[in-house]
């Protein structure tokens, strides 16, 4: 078991370093085409950090791990909501601009309502699980939602001024390193993390939603404290909200075409916890005299996250 807990944390290595190529070959690119910070962080940043939740889900997608595909993607996007920026609005409060307060993240909210339906087969007459069609379904409302933002693009007046310029060649080395880093990554990260939990007796819905996802979270959280510290809330929330948005429209769609996923309902309660959170920030986020998230109200996201893995954890042991 140590040498499957060693290859857990070169893979989680080889997927941070691989994501961190991939965004900096992708995010080159994009401002090559004058493309605004808001726009690189809702698309070719959250694309990038979330790339090893891809590469992780595709890899138990084949083996017919469907706890540890839904535990990734919501285990994820929990973390991302309550523990990055949680952590990331104590370094610094985090400013964004109007239209992310009333569009990005509530699309994000009717996201993660419409994950909800599926899964609980509100619309079609089937077992649980999240089948091809419901996949048809979700990555339709991806491509509607990179269509969103393109059109946001030519709105947009914050525009990537200054720059420094990396060559083509640079830039496709990046990206295929990048690419490279992920898949064997991902493959290190799902096979020990399995055995890890066959040896430890705990299930794999946990294993996702809490090492995993944390794991394949770790360049969100690079990246958004970066961006804190460099003062830059665009980037920060926009790789956030947009990682988000990516995890379960894309993702999920993607793991779905693989193999059917099979939907264990104690994850409604996970899916709840990711509404609340969300709610919890659009209100954060419209009241007061600036659209911000506080301190005090980054800790209350932070210190819930804390005490709800806690309580993950305890009930296993």
């Amino acid at each position: 078991m140590i040498i499957s807990l060693i290859l857990i944390v070169v893979g989680f290595s080889a997927l941070i370093f691989g994501a961190n190529w991939l965004v900096d070959g992708a995010s080159a690119l994009a401002k090559k085409h004058r493309i605004s910070d808001l726009a690189i962080g809702l698309t070719i940043v959250a694309f990038g950090t979330s790339a090893p939740e891809l590469v992780v889900n595709s890899v138990a997608s084949v083996d017919g791990l469907s706890d540890i595909i839904l535990g990734n993607v919501i285990g994820s996007n929990n973390f991302n909501l309550f523990f990055i920026l949680g952590l990331v609005g104590l370094i610094y409060p985090i400013t964004v601009q109007s239209s992310t307060a009333w569009r990005e993240i509530p699309i994000s909210l009717i996201v993660t309502v419409i994950l909800f339906a599926l899964a609980n087969n509100f619309f079609l007459n089937q077992t649980y699980e999240i089948s091809r069609l419901d996949g048809v379904i979700l990555f339709s409302l991806f491509i509607l939602f990179l269509y969103y933002v393109f059109k946001q693009m030519k709105t947009e007046e914050n525009l990537v001024i200054s720059y420094k310029q990396k060559s083509n060649t640079k830039i496709c080395g990046l990206m295929s390193a990048g690419l490279a880093g992920l898949i064997i990554g991902g493959k290190l990260v799902v096979d020990n993390s399995v055995d890890v939990a066959t040896n430890l007796g705990i299930s794999q819905k946990i294993v996702g939603l809490t090492i995993i996802a944390a794991g394949t979270s770790l360049p969100e959280l690079v990246t958004s404290i970066v961006a804190a510290i460099k003062k830059n809330s665009d980037i920060a929330i926009g790789n956030v909200i947009g990682s988000n948005i990516f995890n379960i429209l894309l993702i999920l769609s993607f793991s779905s075409f693989i193999r059917p996923i099979n939907f264990n309902q104690n994850f409604n309660q996970d899916i709840a916890i990711l509404f609340g959170g969300t709610v919890f920030l659009i209100i954060a986020m419209i009241t007061g005299k600036r659209k911000k998230l506080d301190r005090w109200e980054a800790g209350i996201l932070l210190g819930f996250y804390l005490i709800y893995t806690v309580y993950l954890v305890s009930k296993e042991i």
